[in-house]
This record gives structure tokens, C-alpha cells and sequence, in this order.
């Protein structure tokens, strides 16, 4: 396929609002494939080491199933991606009562959050080193609970220098929280499972959590845990029960534009590699146990911390009018 932007039809809802499939294809012939329903990244096929092709990240077949999926495949989840508390949260005097939609707590947004919305898609102008698709969702006072009405904005760029860049920002008309990020499912393979994977993560702390995923509060170093990755390791080779964790980005060395190397995972059978650079204070690290085929994929969410509206010495995701929420996360994608 030529470098460019190719629009196609994806499907309709049930209230016949179509949906429409937008391919970003780069110089190098690597490409992405993105929906309005979610603004939900279905594919992207990057080449091994041979230069052969292959669909890096977990996806559905068609609109129904993404209709009907619980996994947030490959969509931008918010207003608050990852759990809140007791599905409450009080702010300037009031609580807000939201969605308990992951047992007794707040999951990535709600019944239906940003994942089970249409977005509006606009083709950027041309560039001579990329192609960008920018996704806009208007998001109303008090939709799943969230007060203030937010303007959400996320611009997927894809390079010639095999990066796709995903540039989130939002304004808000009075105080709310804000948490976004996207959550593809990598399997560099692109088949099998991710076990043999091999990660790297800059982080040398974490935020432990209890037993239904709510941290603690604590702020725990990686050292002498299998939650050390600052060396490669494979993913399925210390923890037999998987990772859901928040990994913390507070102390290490940022580049000119706010970013940190948060991670590099690498698939030994065909050399692919993704490295993954945020100007978020965490990420995410999820092997996938809960999939319908366990560890199918792997997950790399770049965020603020969960449940920080409960924790004073977490960074804030309060958002107030007047400012400019923004998230930068760059995929790199490689072979060696």
C-alpha cells in the first residue's frame, strides 16, 4: 500500500450510525488501521526481521464483536482509564457516584465510556514524513457519573521513521478527572502467546495494590521482586499469576519534549521489537491472564497512577478549566 490515508466503511451501530475504518500507511509499508467507534486501534502490521508482515496487536473481525468485546481492545479508554475506588470519588465538597462496574470498583471509564463511543475523524493536511488522523469526542456533564462537560481530542501520527505517535489533549469546562490512554494488546509475533516475549521497563518502583487491583498508597521499589524489569526478562518467567501493574516514571531522566523511555519488548522469534516512550508518570504493565485465550497479548498503558483521587502523594488527575490536558506516548516499532 502507498503512503497515505485510506477511509473505509467498518460497519453501523444498531441506530445506524456508521462507522468508519481509517489505514495510515507510512513510506516503509507499515501500517495502522483505526475505527471511530472507540477510536479503537484494529491493526498494525509491521515486518520481522526477514521483512515479512504481520498484525501486531489483538483485534476483532468485525463491528459486532467490538460491540460485544469486554476488553477494551485497542480503544482509548477515559474519562479515567484504570480503577476508582468504592466507584466514588468526592471533589470540592461533593461526591460523585460512578459506575461499579469491576466489582465494587470503577473501571476504565464506566458502563460506557470513551471505549463505547463515536468519535469524529478528520485526515490531517499531509506531511513529508507522516500521516496523522485526528479522533475528537465530546463528552457531556455528568456522562457515567463525571462532572463538567470535557472536549477530547487524540491525534494518531504515524512516521517514516516507524513511530506512531498518539497525542491526547482535552479541555475542560469545570473541575473534573481526566486519565486517558489506549489499550492495544501487543504480540509482537503476531500469533501464539507473549510468555516468551522479552520486556524491559526503566522503572524502578511500582505502586503495590490489593487484591482487587486499588493500590495501596505505598510507593515500593522493584528491587528483589518479579516485578523488576529493568534487565530483559521473558514475560511469563517469575510471576505464574501474570502482571496488572502500575509502574512509576517520577525520577527518571526525561527528553526536550517531557518524555521518559518507559519500556522495549521484544519478540526472539522474529526480532520484532516496541519501544515505548510517555510524558505519563506510570504505565500499566498487563500479561493479558483474563483474556479469553490467556496471555494472547500484552498490554503497555501509559497513565497517571490508579485511584489517585484517594491518594494525596499520587499525582493529581484532577483537571480544572483553564488548563490543557496532555499525554504523549510514542510507539517506536524496529526489528533486529
Amino acid at each position: 500500500m502507498n503512503k497515505g490515508i485510506l477511509k473505509s466503511p467498518f460497519g453501523r451501530l444498531p441506530d445506524d450510525t456508521e462507522i468508519d475504518l481509517y489505514t495510515l500507511s507510512n513510506a516503509n509499508g507499515l501500517s495502522c488501521k483505526i475505527v471511530t467507534y472507540g477510536a479503537t486501534i484494529t491493526e498494525i502490521c509491521a515486518p520481522d526481521r526477514a521483512g515479512h508482515f504481520a498484525n501486531i496487536v489483538l483485534s476483532y473481525d468485525s463491528l459486532e464483536e467490538y460491540l460485544n468485546g469486554k476488553d477494551y481492545r485497542g480503544a482509548i479508554v477515559g474519562r479515567v482509564a484504570n480503577r476508582i475506588a468504592r466507584a466514588c470519588f468526592t471533589l470540592n465538597g461533593k461526591t460523585h457516584t460512578l459506575a461499579a462496574n469491576d466489582g465494587l470498583n470503577h473501571l476504565h471509564g464506566g458502563i460506557k465510556g470513551f471505549d463505547k463511543r463515536v468519535w469524529r475523524a478528520w485526515p490531517q493536511p499531509d506531511a513529508k514524513d507522516a500521516v496523522g488522523l485526528l479522533l475528537r469526542y465530546e463528552s457531556p456533564d455528568n456522562e457515567e457519573g463525571y462532572p463538567g462537560d470535557l472536549d477530547v481530542f487524540a491525534c494518531y501520527t504515524l512516521t517514516d521513521a516507524d513511530e506512531l505517535q498518539i497525542n491526547y489533549t482535552a479541555h475542560a469546562k469545570a473541575p473534573t478527572l481526566v486519565n486517558l490512554t489506549n489499550h492495544a494488546y501487543w504480540n509482537l509475533a503476531g500469533k501464539g502467546d507473549i510468555l516468551r516475549h522479552e520486556l524491559t521497563m526503566a522503572a524502578d518502583c511500582y505502586t503495590p495494590m490489593d487484591d482487587q487491583y486499588i493500590p495501596t498508597g505505598k510507593i515500593e521499589s522493584v528491587e528483589g521482586t518479579p516485578f523488576d524489569f529493568r534487565s530483559p526478562a521473558a514475560i511469563g518467567g517469575r510471576l505464574p499469576s501474570g502482571y496488572n501493574a502500575n509502574y512509576v516514571f517520577l525520577t527518571q531522566k526525561r527528553d526536550k519534549n517531557g518524555c521518559v523511555f518507559a519500556a522495549r519488548a521484544r519478540d526472539p522469534e522474529s526480532g520484532r521489537v516496541l519501544e515505548l516512550w510517555t510524558n505519563q508518570p506510570g504505565l500499566q504493565f498487563y500479561s493479558g491472564a483474563f483474556l479469553s485465550k490467556p496471555s494472547a497479548g500484552f498490554c503497555l498503558e501509559t497513565q497517571n497512577f490508579p485511584d489517585a483521587i484517594h491518594h494525596p502523594d499520587f499525582p493529581s488527575a484532577i483537571f480544572a478549566p483553564g488548563r490543557v490536558y496532555q499525554h504523549h506516548t510514542v510507539c517506536r516499532f524496529s526489528a533486529d
